[in-house]
């Protein structure tokens, strides 16, 4: 009769308050699921606003890169040129002379200016007028005027250094926006790090308060048992021990949840008035992993693959620059037609021919092989660049057929964490039904106790792991595995958003 009555003792009184504590304590609590966390962190962390304005840079670069290709509109002009000054002047004799100087002159060009990606040279077509008045009593003044000239500035061994950028920068961009993306999965999975650091220390929070309230009840009965002489002081005395250690885990686990709580809550941008309860994924989705698929998908959309794309152009653009240097030979050309006079209108009239060619030379008779070694050092720096992006395509399969193989191998690990978890739990209250009618003893209660806080935890870590695994191939491939669709974004909207 009294075995009935401690056990029912047990039975009725700690359950109740867990439950009234547990009312109370969501009252002020704001429950947050895996999915509502990743999707807070994915507008309002730090992290995806310093993706957003990376992404915002290269964008801004691609579009200065593409406005190179298009014509330009430019006006250039001195408004106005005072020169009141002595300047030298050689005679008809040869001798030399110091003329005085009053002038005032103006002058200006508009051009429509563009650049020719496929020569590297710039094509202008420009008007321009010139204006110059001799100051002071009876000073003169003129207007000269090209109405219209055509002129061609043109490179002719340097390297077409716009030609390698319509190359380059596009690949970049493609980076970019690829980077985004991923860093878009990394901060999910920063998220589902700090999400579940929280939850398992919230666990552990209401293991510790469970486990304490338990070990007082127990404590409490062992006294009426140890009275009864139904067990020995020793166990009286252990009991008594687990009851204090219960205490000390209860302190300890409320700031380990404070701790991972101001963690979560600042990484997501929330209130320190937010009191996050986190809460544990039901499901995982069922999915099996494919070498081969997940690694060509990942070469085909990671900024991995576009990132070895633009080293190596830029290797190549470094060895044609300095392949570039050993000789310059530059032409300029302008045709057109040009006029005189004292009045404006008349200095576009009786226009005459206005031609300049111009061929700019510079070849080095002797540098003592500096141009050439510059050259070798280029190659050089490409073959290293080379080699450096063979050791990290290796690098990159490997990580890729091992995390393939982790995820594959913790779907299984953490079926096993799930069904232990809920053999641990019954297996401790079956041993402490046990335990109460004498059956066993403490050591065999404690055990019980480690296995069952144990198997919670390792249910929740291998839950986590899923999950980070999960995310951590999202981020490498690009791809959505659970819907079998590529992950997007519509960059022109983020990036004017």
């Amino acid at each position: 009769m009294k075995r009935n009555i401690l056990l029912a003792a047990w039975m009725l009184f700690p359950f109740a308050a867990f439950a009234q504590n547990d009312t109370l304590t969501n009252e002020r609590e704001r429950l947050i699921t895996l999915n509502e966390a990743i999707a807070l962190a994915r507008t309002q962390s730090v992290d995806a606003a310093v993706a957003l304005n990376e992404l915002r840079t290269a964008y801004w670069e691609y579009r200065t890169f593409r406005a190179d290709l298009l014509p330009e509109v430019n006006l250039n002009g001195t408004l106005p040129n005072y020169n009141k000054s002595y300047s030298r002047y050689q005679n008809s004799d040869g001798s030399y002379s110091f003329v005085r100087n009053n002038t005032l002159g103006l002058s200006g060009t508009l051009s429509v200016d563009q650049n020719l990606w496929f020569t590297g040279g710039k094509l202008s077509l420009a008007s321009s007028l010139e204006y110059i008045k001799q100051l002071g009593t009876g000073g003169d003044k003129r207007f000269m005027s090209v109405p219209v000239s055509l002129e061609l500035t043109q490179p002719i061994f340097g390297v077409n250094s716009l030609k390698w950028n319509r190359r380059i920068e596009p690949v970049r961009y493609a980076e970019a926006k690829a980077a985004f993306i991923t860093a878009t999965e990394r901060v999910t999975m920063t998220t589902i790090t700090y999400f579940f650091n929280l939850l398992l220390a919230k666990e552990n929070l209401n293991t510790a308060r469970q486990n304490k309230m338990n070990a007082d009840r127990l404590y409490e009965v062992a006294i009426a048992k140890r009275k009864m002489g139904q067990i020995s002081e020793n166990d009286l005395l252990q009991l008594k021990l687990n009851a204090l250690q219960g205490k000390a885990d209860v302190t300890e686990a409320e700031s380990d949840l404070n701790a991972k709580m101001f963690q979560l809550r600042s990484f997501l941008g929330l209130s320190e008035d937010e009191n996050l309860n986190p809460m544990l994924p039901e499901s995982a989705p069922d999915i099996k992993m494919e070498y081969n698929l997940v690694l060509n998908k990942a070469l085909e959309r990671n900024s991995f693959a576009q990132n070895i794309r633009r080293r190596q152009l830029e290797a190549d653009f470094e060895v044609a620059t300095a392949r570039g240097n050993l000789r310059s030979i530059d032409l300029f050309a302008s045709v057109g037609y040009t006029g005189q006079d004292r009045t404006l209108t008349s200095s576009y009239e009786n226009l005459l021919d206005n031609q300049i060619v111009q061929v700019g030379v510079k070849i080095p008779i002797l540098d003592w092989g500096k141009r050439r070694g510059k050259v070798r050092v280029a190659k050089s720096n490409r073959e290293v660049v080379l080699s450096k992006i063979r050791q990290e395509q290796m690098n990159f399969n490997q990580d890729i057929f091992l995390l393939v193989a982790n995820f594959n191998n913790q779907a299984q690990q953490l079926d096993i964490a799930q069904e232990a978890d809920g053999i641990a739990e019954k297996r401790y209250k079956t041993s402490v039904e046990t335990f109460l009618i004498g059956q066993i003893s403490t050591l065999d209660l404690n055990d019980a106790q480690n296995s069952k806080d144990a198997a919670r935890q390792k249910h929740i870590s291998e839950l986590y792991y899923y999950w980070y695994y999960f995310y951590q191939i999202r981020s490498l491939t690009l791809w959505d595995f659970e819907r079998n669709c590529e992950l997007e974004a519509d960059f022109e909207d983020i990036v004017r958003g």
